[in-house]
């Protein structure tokens, strides 16, 4: 089994992959919003999952995981750890290759059970500062 660092690397190196970014809305005061942006200067698909299915950054957005027409790759998860298990197991249903629990979000079962399906998962981790302590370069380099 990978290390979560090893996740980390894995996850943050290609370009392309898609993200669904769960409890991401158009609101620039949220942390989703400027993590959001990050990726995709990174060169990832983002995909807003929020209730309202707001478009941010010129992305469409989808209400639900199950909504999205597409296949996800990484399923990063912006929301309370109440709901976080629900968000999970969505992921696990649609066929996420992995889930994300940003800093704070923390829900071990969720976690065990991502696992458990076959899903990598990085756990209280936020992509931005991953990023940057990789030196703004994911393979390692500078």
């Amino acid at each position: 089994m990978r290390t979560q660092n090893e996740i980390i690397r894995r996850l943050l190196t290609p370009t392309g992959d898609t993200w669904a970014v769960v409890g991401l809305s158009s609101s620039r005061m949220r942390a989703a919003h400027g993590v959001a942006a990050l990726l995709q200067r990174k060169g990832k698909r983002i995909v807003p999952v929020h209730p309202r299915a707001e478009t941010v950054h010129g992305e469409p957005g989808y209400a639900s995981l199950s909504a999205i027409p597409f296949p996800v790759d990484v399923v990063d998860v912006f929301v309370n750890s109440a709901a976080a298990g629900a968000v999970t197991d969505e992921a696990v249903a649609v066929g996420a290759k992995a889930v994300w629990f940003q800093l704070g979000v923390i829900d071990e079962a969720a976690v065990e059970r991502a696992r458990a399906a076959g899903l990598e998962v990085v756990a209280d981790r936020c992509p931005a500062i991953e990023y940057a302590r990789l030196g703004g370069d994911p393979a390692g380099g500078g």
